[in-house]
């Protein structure tokens, strides 16, 4: 079932994401506001990032695998949303490779 949901998303002075937040039946999302930093100046995480949501999907899905309610299609679910979180976290190991992650430069 495909609940909806309500998002205000929003942008610095320069067009960068800024933060928002996603609302939806049992759902409120803040979004990380204004990037991390690196080295000695990266700063704790204010708000949620999409690889948190994904792998809280995840996680409810292997919980129904757990129970009664296991089926091929939560298995190819949860292949699918492993996949994304994978190219989400090769695409972190490239930007931090090339020294830009934690920061707005592409």
């Amino acid at each position: 079932m495909i609940q909806q949901i309500a998002s205000n998303h929003f942008n610095d002075a320069n067009g960068n994401p800024a933060g928002g937040t996603t609302y939806g039946p049992g759902l409120c999302i803040g979004w990380q506001h204004g990037p991390l930093g690196r080295g000695d100046d990266r700063l704790a995480p204010n708000g949620c990032f999409v690889e948190t949501v994904i792998n809280a999907a995840i996680d409810r899905l292997m919980y129904y695998q757990r129970s009664r309610f296991e089926s091929g299609y939560n298995a190819d679910a949860i292949v699918h949303l492993e996949r994304a979180l994978a190219r989400l976290q090769d695409r972190t190991a490239d930007r931090d490779m090339r020294e830009v992650e934690g920061t707005h430069a592409e």
